[in-house]
């Protein structure tokens, strides 16, 4: 799609759509979830989603119906459910800057995981932009300045799945094409989706449909755009490229539903952000790809 620049150029096009895709995602899913729950919003992301897939699915159904497999792609489909039904009842009822500064925390926590659970050994200077991206969370929750809604407690809960996301991600990363993480994070998650969901589904209207169609193509744009990203760079040189998400998301928050423009929630997301790279930069230096591998999953 890019092929006429270089690999690293490439990349940064991969980045900048995956950034483009889930920005007008998130204003989707606000604007989509005035007339329908959030939680029918996943099950029909996941669904279309699943479904735009097929294709590209088909001619690896046998290596994708191995049993090994899909067991170790449930744990990574369970923390996506609850993320993703997190992101986006946050995103419907939360302001979108505020929930995606909680979001950009989600690689820190993953961060916290790894030292905790794989035994990754952990430096000063890391443990100085842990600090500083943690201090940047609560600049954008502000405890007992700003109302914790259920809308920014989901957000929270989303922040912390999509950290242990990313962790499955990480391990599945070291034997499994990126490709075939995208196939398995849809398709495994229309089953519980759609128990979650059954309550609060109704047939779409005309009107909705083709949201729901371009919400599924903007899911997969994201995801595929991130994936390709980081295959084709260090996540330390694209990366940066990723807060033109916070840029766009804040611009639709202001322009398209009135939100007001919150300073220190853009400060407190710059400083989540400018941590989360320098993280990113440091493991790029120790094991090479790794980063990318990790967070190429976020996003929703």
């Amino acid at each position: 799609m890019f092929s006429r620049f270089s690999p690293y150029g490439q990349a940064v096009c991969w980045m900048l759509l995956s950034c483009a895709s889930f920005a007008t995602m998130w204003a989707l899913i606000r604007l989509t979830s005035q007339t329908m729950h959030p939680f029918a919003l996943v099950f029909w992301r996941n669904l279309i989603g699943s479904l735009l897939l097929v294709p590209i699915a088909w001619p690896q159904r046998r290596q994708l119906l191995q049993r090994d497999r899909l067991l170790r792609h449930l744990l990574r489909a369970s923390s996506g459910v609850i993320a993703t039904f997190g992101t986006f009842y946050a995103v419907a009822n939360a302001p979108l800057a505020q929930v995606l500064g909680i979001n950009y925390g989600a690689p820190l926590v993953a961060t916290i995981g790894a030292i905790i659970l794989l035994g990754e050994q952990v430096r000063a200077r890391r443990i100085a932009a842990l600090v500083i991206g943690f201090a940047g969370v609560l600049v954008v929750l502000r405890p007992g300045q700003l109302p914790f809604t259920p809308g920014i407690a989901a957000a929270t809960v989303a922040m912390v799945s999509t950290a242990f996301s990313l962790l499955a991600i990480k391990r599945l990363s070291a034997t499994e094409p990126s490709q075939q993480i995208v196939i398995y994070s849809f398709m495994l998650m229309v089953p519980p989706s759609l128990l979650i969901a059954l309550p609060y589904l109704e047939a779409p209207t005309l009107d909705q449909v083709w949201k729901l169609l371009l919400l599924g193509v903007l899911a997969i744009l994201g995801q595929t755009g991130t994936a390709h990203a980081f295959r084709l760079a260090e996540a330390s040189a694209v990366l940066p490229f990723d807060f033109l998400r916070f840029v766009l998301v804040t611009l639709y928050a202001v322009l398209l539903f009135g939100e007001p423009f919150d300073l220190l929630t853009i400060l407190g997301g710059l400083m989540i952000f400018c941590s989360t790279v320098y993280i990113a930069h440091r493991e790029a230096g120790r094991i090479p790809g790794d980063a990318g591998q990790r967070l190429a999953g976020a996003g929703g």
